[in-house]
């Protein structure tokens, strides 16, 4: 094998795209059920017009899709419909347990499917797979319902229960504004939320992706685009801070019971607000555990990339890491990976 695709999202389906004009020989392993990557497992009030925008991948445009059609059912559609327009070789499920040091100068990539030995690798797998989950005192011994954005389902199973959402990012705010519909909330971040007023551009676009690259460059864990961008107050967040679902407070300083209590003499010593259900809108980190084996990870606890190559193993790429982390960004570095795969390996040799 000369290429092993690890995911078949918007970054590996990229990848695949264009290791097929290539001549190389590839596979990409997917962990999940059926096609869609994680938008797939998204909840169904998450439609296609209010996610982000989800950009064509190269080669065939999604079209004119309903935008009020559950986002998890059109891009799973869209990303099945692509792969069998392409005739991508995607192995699902397949869940990749590790990869490293193979003989020959290759990589030994190890499976729930067997085992395989590519001259390069090009590790897609995102993040939807590694929710994050901080840890406060006292949170096991909370008697109420935890669950993560990734848990999250519908908002009517909140009824008559009060909703405590930890998180200030895009998720956070969607989930917070449905919610706070049908039942009583609170909001909790650890800093102040950034709202974005007028049309997001090309050059806001660059710059926020010029941060989280300086990042990866760096040896850091990559943040968040959309974080870096702000959130755009739209006419439901409008209307969400008019009604004062968006008054934020502080992070707690521990969790009891029944529910969380701030120390700090800002919010008033002893505070408590009771609490049905702790959201945690705490996003996700790379899914790149996997990969530690080749021990890339930097000091600085992230793996140090630069034009998708991992600098201390320039056979493994990372697409939709980091700067590549959206859809147009993940397709774009899907095109920059397989340029760097050719130059890197030469010409196909495997049979």
């Amino acid at each position: 094998m000369d290429v092993v695709v690890i995911g078949a999202g918007q970054a590996g389906l990229s990848s695949a795209h264009f290791l097929s004009r290539t001549g190389f020989d590839f596979v990409v392993l997917d962990r999940s059920p059926r096609p869609g990557g994680a938008w797939q497992f998204r909840w169904p009030s998450l439609t296609l017009g209010a996610a982000h925008r989800v950009h064509d991948l190269p080669g065939l445009p999604m079209g004119a899709a309903d935008t009020t059609r559950p986002s998890s059912e059109v891009v799973s559609e869209y990303f099945a419909a692509y792969e069998r327009a392409e005739g991508l070789p995607v192995r699902r499920p397949v869940e990749v347990r590790a990869v490293r040091e193979g003989t020959g100068g290759r990589l030994l990539v190890e499976s729930s499917a067997g085992d395989w030995s590519p001259r390069a690798l090009i590790n897609a797998t995102g993040t939807w797979d590694r929710p994050f989950w901080p840890r406060y005192p006292g949170q096991e011994r909370f008697l109420g319902r935890q669950l993560h954005t990734a848990d999250y389902v519908t908002r009517e199973e909140f009824v008559g229960k009060h909703v405590v959402v930890v998180g200030a990012g895009a998720s956070a705010i969607q989930l917070l504004t449905e919610i706070a519909e049908v039942t009583t909330t609170t909001w909790v971040t650890r800093r102040p939320p950034v709202f974005r007023e007028g049309p997001f551009d090309e050059e806001a676009g660059r710059a926020a992706v010029a941060l989280v690259d300086a990042r990866v460059r760096a040896g850091l864990p990559p943040g968040s685009v959309v974080g870096a961008t702000g959130y755009p107050l739209t006419p439901q967040v409008r209307a969400a801070l008019a009604a004062g679902v968006l008054d934020r407070l502080p992070m707690f300083d521990r969790i009891v019971p029944g529910g969380m209590v701030w120390d700090d003499a800002d919010t008033g010593p002893g505070r408590l607000v009771e609490a049905d259900v702790i959201l945690w809108a705490t996003g996700f980190r790379p899914v790149v555990n996997h990969l530690a084996p080749l021990r890339l990870r930097e000091p600085g606890g992230g793996i140090r990339v630069e034009d998708t190559r991992a600098v201390l193993d320039p056979r493994v790429h990372l697409v939709g890491y980091g700067p590549s982390a959206s859809t147009i960004g993940a397709a774009r570095a899907g095109r920059t990976a397989v340029r760097h795969i050719r130059r890197l390996l030469g010409a196909p040799v495997a049979a």
